[in-house]
C-alpha cells in the first residue's frame, strides 16, 4: 500500500519515492505518495514524476486498491525500482484545498443557521457547490449566507485533521453531515476534519490550516433543484 503522505501533511509538495508497479493501463504506483488521488468531490491532483533525467507528467488517478497515477499518454514510464522525484502542481492544490475547505465552512454555516443537510456537492479550483435539503428559502438567504460565511473567514478558525475510531468518531453529534451516510461500513479508523467550533466532519481531503487562508467566499448563485432541494453556488477570491 502506498504511504499517504497528503494526509499528514497537506503542504507538502515534493518528496521522494521508489515505483511499486508501473502500467499505461492501470497506473504507476509508488510506496510513498502525496498525490491526492480524488473522492469526496476533491478531483485528483497533478504534477510530475522525475527520474533519470526524464519528466513524466502526472495528469489523473484511478479508483482502485492503492493510489494509482494516471500518466500523460505523450510520456513514458518509470520502470518498477525506479527512484523517482514526486512533485505536486502547487497552484492546482493550494485552489482545491482552500475550496474544499470552503465548502465545509459553507456546510457549517448553512446547518447553524438553517438546519439543513448536505445532498450532494462538487468543485473544481476556486469554485463549488453544494446541495441542501432546504424546503424554502427566505428572502435574503443568498447575501445572508455570503455574509455568515465571510464572517466565519474573518474569523481565522483553525482548521485540523485527525483520525478516530469509528464508535468515537460517530459519538460525535451531527458528525455526518450528509442527507445519506455514505462512510462505508467497513472503515474502522475515520478521518475527521474540524473548523474549530464551527464545523466537525468525517472527510478524506486536504485543507488549509485555517479559514481566513480560504479567502473570500462569494455566493454565486441559488438553485431550485426540485422539491425540497437548493443548490448553492460559490466562488473564491483567485
Amino acid at each position: 500500500m502506498t504511504e499517504r503522505l497528503e494526509l499528514s501533511d497537506a503542504t507538502l509538495r515534493e518528496w521522494d519515492a521508489i515505483v511499486l508497479e508501473s502500467d499505461r493501463e492501470t497506473g504507476i504506483v509508488l510506496d510513498r505518495s502525496a498525490f491526492y488521488p480524488g473522492g469526496g468531490g476533491q478531483p485528483p491532483d497533478h504534477g510530475v514524476l522525475l527520474w533519470g533525467g526524464v519528466q513524466t507528467r502526472i495528469v489523473g488517478a484511478l479508483k482502485g486498491d492503492d493510489v494509482r497515477l494516471v500518466a500523460h499518454d505523450d510520456d513514458p514510464l518509470p520502470p518498477v525500482g525506479t527512484a523517482v522525484r514526486g512533485a505536486i502542481e502547487d497552484d492546482r492544490r493550494t485552489a482545491l484545498m482552500r475550496t474544499h475547505s470552503g465548502l465545509h465552512l459553507l456546510s457549517g454555516v448553512v446547518f447553524r443557521d438553517f438546519g439543513a443537510l448536505v445532498t450532494g456537492g462538487n468543485m473544481e479550483p476556486l469554485e463549488a457547490r453544494l446541495d441542501f435539503n432546504l424546503e424554502s428559502v427566505p428572502e435574503g438567504f443568498r447575501d445572508a449566507v455570503e455574509a455568515a460565511c465571510n464572517v466565519e473567514v474573518d474569523a481565522d478558525r483553525a482548521i485540523s485533521a485527525y483520525e478516530l475510531p469509528r464508535d468515537e468518531a460517530f459519538a460525535i453529534p451531527d458528525i455526518i453531515r450528509t442527507a445519506t451516510n455514505l462512510l462505508p461500513p467497513t472503515i474502522e479508523i475515520v478521518r475527521i476534519v474540524d473548523i474549530s467550533g464551527l464545523d466537525v466532519q468525517a472527510d478524506g481531503g486536504t485543507h488549509v490550516a485555517s479559514t481566513r487562508q480560504i479567502g473570500a467566499m462569494r455566493v454565486t448563485k441559488i438553485e431550485n433543484k426540485g422539491k425540497g432541494f437548493r443548490r448553492i453556488r460559490i466562488a473564491l477570491a483567485p
